[in-house]
């Protein structure tokens, strides 16, 4: 048993199974988005964080798997840069973060509103994280393309200079080319 196999038998325990998410259960959702993270050659502390990204909820989803008070819990499961790319992924404030991402490299918290300013090994496995999470949920409801595709492919364009080249070239993959950027939401999934 690794700690793969620990995290997904900690998060069918969390009830992750029974919570419903575009494509199926959010458990189904957290396996995809960790195997795809892994097909794309991210490393293990990427994978890890996306098999766990929602422990704590994240903007625009409430539902919890384990408070973020407790984060020992899930740092003593995952590895604590797993866990620290969790819990940025968790407390990311999308609308007062992703636009300018690129350029400033910080995150604000929503929980604390504090700024965090990410070094290049933060950076890049978060980019690749919130990408490879909306990539899947695109690709459980294909309709979101047409409502927010001109955003995503922006916005991903953006990020290509600090997101992983798999990451990217599967974001034009499945995005495909837009004619126009839409302005979009801060986020399409919640997750």
């Amino acid at each position: 048993m690794g700690v793969d196999s620990d995290a997904r038998r900690w998060l069918r325990q969390r009830g992750a199974e029974k919570i419903q998410h575009p494509g199926g259960t959010l458990y189904a959702h957290l396996c995809r988005v960790h195997d795809r993270l892994a097909a794309l050659g991210c490393g293990v502390d990427a994978q890890l964080a996306g098999l766990t990204h929602a422990a704590y909820g994240t903007d625009g989803f409430d539902v919890t798997l384990l408070d973020r008070t407790d984060r020992a819990t899930l740092r003593n499961l995952v590895g604590d840069n797993a866990e620290a790319l969790v819990y940025l992924y968790g407390a990311c404030d999308r609308r007062r973060t992703w636009r300018n991402l690129a350029a400033t490299g910080e995150v604000v918290d929503r929980f604390t509103e504090q700024t965090w300013s990410l070094g290049p090994d933060q950076l890049r496995p978060f980019v690749d994280l919130s990408i490879v999470n909306e990539l899947d949920v695109i690709e459980q409801d294909p309709s979101i393309v047409d409502r927010y595709g001109d955003y995503f492919r922006s916005l991903f364009a953006t990020w290509a200079p600090i997101a992983s080249l798999g990451v990217t070239n599967d974001g034009r993959r499945i995005l495909g080319d837009g004619e126009h950027a839409g302005d979009g939401p801060g986020s399409i999934s919640g997750y």
